[in-house]
């Protein structure tokens, strides 16, 4: 079999690619081994949702599990945009984040990853952010997709990503819960 006959894409793998991208733009777990997904309902506008994900102004006000804090150092929203974050821990520690977003579908969806660089957290992951209206509602999902099963099970038990997703939008609903019209 020849160089290119191995490297060209086979018709089953071509139809298995386009199902999973398929599914991930639906929202579809395709990787549930390896994947945290938190999903809630808010009582707020998919619009308003989507602004306060996306807006340096709103996330320190509930980014980040119960007892963080969060200080926005740059936020470039658009593919290829860095993202630069520090969330202080109540233990004193602060966890530095650099991430870089692939997709951005304003107000459905959001894609980005965390990058490697010297000081950052060794917490690489894809995150995968769904805003679906509800009837002027909004069904929240965050997906958090790591390279192996391991690797999500360790960021588990060092980190506690697992209940840290559930109170960071929880956090949010709260948050969301105190905003009137002229704080949007």
């Amino acid at each position: 079999m020849s160089a290119a006959a191995q490297t060209k894409p086979q018709p089953s793998d071509q139809a298995q690619n386009q199902a999973q991208n398929q599914a991930q733009n639906q929202g579809i777990a395709t990787t549930p081994d390896r994947e945290i997904v938190t999903t809630r309902l808010l009582d707020a506008p998919r619009e308003l949702v989507f602004k306060v994900w996306t807006d340096p102004k709103h996330l320190p006000h509930w980014y980040g599990p119960n007892g963080f804090r969060t200080t926005i150092q740059e936020m470039d929203v658009r593919p290829g945009g860095v993202w630069r974050l520090v969330m202080h821990g109540p233990d004193g520690r602060n966890y530095n984040n650099s991430l870089v977003f692939d997709e951005v579908v304003p107000p459905e969806r959001l894609v980005y990853h965390h990058v490697l660089e010297p000081g950052t957290e060794r917490a690489t992951h894809q995150t995968i952010v769904t805003f679906a209206d509800r009837g002027g509602k909004t069904e929240l999902t965050l997906r958090l997709v790591f390279d192996s099963n391991e690797v999500r099970d360790t960021i588990i038990k060092t980190y506690g990503a697992l209940e840290g997703g559930k109170q960071t939008v929880n956090r949010l609903a709260d948050y969301l819960a105190q905003l009137d019209g002229g704080a949007q």
